[in-house]
């Protein structure tokens, strides 16, 4: 497997910034501002639905690289031939309002089978965050054996922070944080921060041992492109301030 270079080194330098339009976002015009919003901000690429025509849509608007998000495998086919950079199994937080639950050994099963359909994608797999943190650290494990270039965390939807402003920011954040600390220093490929981070949280991720963030509905929630451009540089910014250079573990 061979990562695209800018992502790479974006993972290497701890600065890289994926922009989530959302799992089951199949809104053409949203997901466009969306995207646009990204390129122009500065982040590294960007997280689509599984869904051909987006992918195409997408690759027109924008020159940075562009992961599909899906829980079924079969669906990544379809997107890599339709220009999908690389993928991703995971952001759960969308299913789990509607009592949907993925355990490990379901995770590693599409894991499994998404490189078995796909041998040279660059993967990545998000870690449940029901999981307690000790399993967590297990899955991420068996999960590099399985084929995965990347461990996404996250946790936002499970926090619920008893205070505002940065400190409501920093409680958000906890779950995802902790399990990005733990997994980092279990596994030896690169892990994405995600769910419920923020520009005050995105330098506490790195510092914890991530090598780059994920964020979505900081930037969804907005309705003009010109607020999602702006959240776009405060986090690319906020990441400028710490890198994996200057963080002593």
């Amino acid at each position: 497997m061979t990562m695209l270079p800018t992502l790479q080194t974006a993972l290497q330098q701890g600065r890289a910034l994926k922009v989530i339009s959302g799992l089951n976002n199949f809104d053409r015009d949203r997901v466009s501002t969306v995207v646009k919003a990204a390129a122009q901000g500065g982040a590294t690429f960007v997280d689509i639905a599984a869904d051909p025509d987006l992918v195409r849509l997408v690759k027109q608007l924008i020159h940075l690289p562009v992961c599909v998000s899906a829980v079924e495998p079969e669906l990544f086919v379809t997107c890599v031939a339709a220009g999908a950079d690389l993928i991703e199994i995971g952001n759960f937080d969308s299913f789990y309002a509607q009592g949907r639950r993925f355990e490990a050994p379901e995770v590693l099963a599409l894991t499994q089978e998404t490189r078995r359909l796909l041998p040279a994608i660059t993967l990545s797999v998000t870690v449940p965050h029901i999981l307690e943190l000790d399993q967590q650290v297990q899955l991420a494990e068996e999960l590099v054996k399985a084929g995965a270039d990347i461990i996404q965390t996250e946790g936002g939807t499970s926090s619920t922070p008893t205070h505002a402003g940065t400190l409501g920011l920093i409680e958000k954040a906890t779950p995802t944080l902790a399990a990005a600390y733990e997994i980092s220093r279990a596994v030896h490929i690169p892990v994405l921060c995600a769910s419920g981070l923020s520009n005050v949280t995105a330098p506490l991720a790195i510092a914890a041992g991530a090598s780059g963030i994920g964020v979505g509905s900081a930037i969804n929630k907005l309705s003009s492109e010109v607020e999602m451009i702006a959240v776009v540089r405060s986090l690319v910014d906020a990441l400028a301030t710490v890198s994996h250079s200057t963080v002593v573990v």
